[in-house]
């Protein structure tokens, strides 16, 4: 290194980041130090300071860093700071600053988060920001924010949110690609309009009753987990979407024609049988479908899923390359009637994968002739993965659903594949393995 050329060792050592590595490299030599002013990251994991013993506090200390890079471009704190330590750093570094990571630990002190300035106020003199992470945020007042005319990233991971506040903060943020809100509680009603977001996380913790209303008519990645009522305008670019709700119902959905999605992943305890129905209805170009619904029913009613027509599903879906259905589901494909309406020109003509988890062993003989058709009308079929949760082997129809599949998998063994979880016979299940 004492060989090379000082512009050659100020850009190697401006690729450091660790806020640690960055002091050591100080004390090697002037030559060294002296590249200090070139570095564009600093990162402070949380131990920073653990082994600090007297002199500046951690908040001086990053100051002291940061005041001696010319253009600071990216940080990241996860160490703990106080809310005039902010202040100070980004009333320096905050004009040339795009990336900013804080982790805010504030969750717990509600006084703090009254006070003003709050430590969420001093970001907005950070103004160039293309990006900003926050982790463990408490937002029960909106923040002062100008706006962030150049931020398309924005990250809230971990924070209990007041309805007004998060929307102060969407409102700041008129020109997000990708907004990210994840193990976020103590909001109720949702509302998203932003003209140019194309990717969306949304992750409400809780009892899964918000409302969530979207204008984003350019997005084209939509997750959403803990709504009971969404309303998405507009959806034309969306390809693709999942919907969960593990703690509560999903009541109503609104979506219009999905021309453009490709997969579409429907999850939770309970939906309602008409939410289900309309999802499938628009999403008929899907070409992954993942489902794994327990119980259908209107409100506080559980109920089971109705009978679902095998051709009609699959004409609906011609396009479908990858199927994964879960218990219920697969269980209404597997109703008495389902196939009636089977001729001879019928055909799945894209369908290249299928999962199919089963819970029950009951009516073994109806769904092994759901098997047998997706075998049958799948030209295009290449695997099957049939996966056996939670059933008892001490059940008789447990045995009689084995011996089904059994006298089956001569003709089939290139194709299906058998994963068993749960408490099998394990004579029963050295006989599948021996048989496939």
């Amino acid at each position: 290194m004492d060989s090379l050329p000082d512009a050659i060792v100020q850009y190697i050592l401006s690729y450091m980041d660790n806020a640690k590595d960055v002091v050591i490299c100080n004390c090697v030599s002037k030559k060294w130090k002296d590249s200090m002013p070139y570095i564009r990251s600093l990162y402070f994991p949380r131990s920073s300071f653990d082994s600090r013993k007297g002199g500046d506090s951690p908040d001086d200390i990053v100051l002291k860093m940061v005041s001696a890079i010319e253009r600071l471009e990216n940080l990241v704190v996860y160490s703990p700071f106080s809310g005039a330590g902010l202040a100070s750093w980004l009333s320096i570094i905050g004009p040339s600053l795009k990336y900013l990571e804080l982790r805010m630990d504030n969750l717990a002190d509600y006084q703090a988060c009254l006070e003003r300035p709050s430590k969420l106020d001093y970001l907005t003199a950070a103004q160039n920001l293309e990006s900003l992470k926050l982790w463990g945020v408490l937002m029960a007042r909106s923040p002062k924010w100008d706006v962030f005319q150049k931020l398309k990233n924005l990250e809230i991971v971990g924070a209990k949110l007041e309805d007004p506040a998060l929307s102060t903060v969407l409102q700041a943020c008129p020109n997000l690609t990708n907004l990210v809100l994840l193990g976020c509680e103590g909001v109720r009603l949702v509302s998203i309009e932003l003209p140019h977001l194309e990717q969306c996380k949304l992750d409400f913790y809780g009892s899964g009753n918000c409302s969530l209303s979207m204008v984003c008519p350019k997005i084209k990645v939509l997750e959403v987990q803990g709504c009971s009522w969404i309303r998405v305008r507009d959806a034309k670019h969306l390809c693709k979407l999942s919907i969960a709700n593990n703690a509560g119902r999903v009541y109503m959905v609104d979506f219009e024609k999905l021309v453009a999605l490709e997969f579409l992943s429907i999850r939770g305890v309970q939906w309602c049988w008409d939410a289900i129905r309309k999802m499938l209805q628009w999403a008929s170009e899907v070409k992954h479908l993942y489902m794994k619904v327990e119980f259908t029913g209107d409100f506080e009613t559980l109920q089971p899923f109705p009978e679902v027509d095998f051709v009609d599903f699959f004409n609906n879906h011609p396009r479908l390359q990858k199927f994964d259905i879960h218990g219920a589901m697969f269980a209404a494909l597997c109703q008495k009637n389902s196939l009636k309406n089977v001729d001879s020109g019928f055909a799945i003509p894209c369908l290249e994968e299928v999962m199919i988890t089963v819970r029950s062993p009951l009516n073994a003989e109806q769904k092994m002739s759901t098997l047998e058709s997706l075998l049958k009308y799948g030209k295009n079929l290449k695997t099957m993965v049939i996966k056996i949760l939670q059933m008892k082997s001490s059940h008789s129809s447990a045995d009689d659903f084995f011996d089904e599949i059994c006298s089956r998998t001569k003709w089939i063994q290139e194709l299906l594949y058998f994963l068993f979880v749960g408490k099998l016979n394990a004579t029963k299940a050295s006989m599948f393995s021996a048989e496939a």
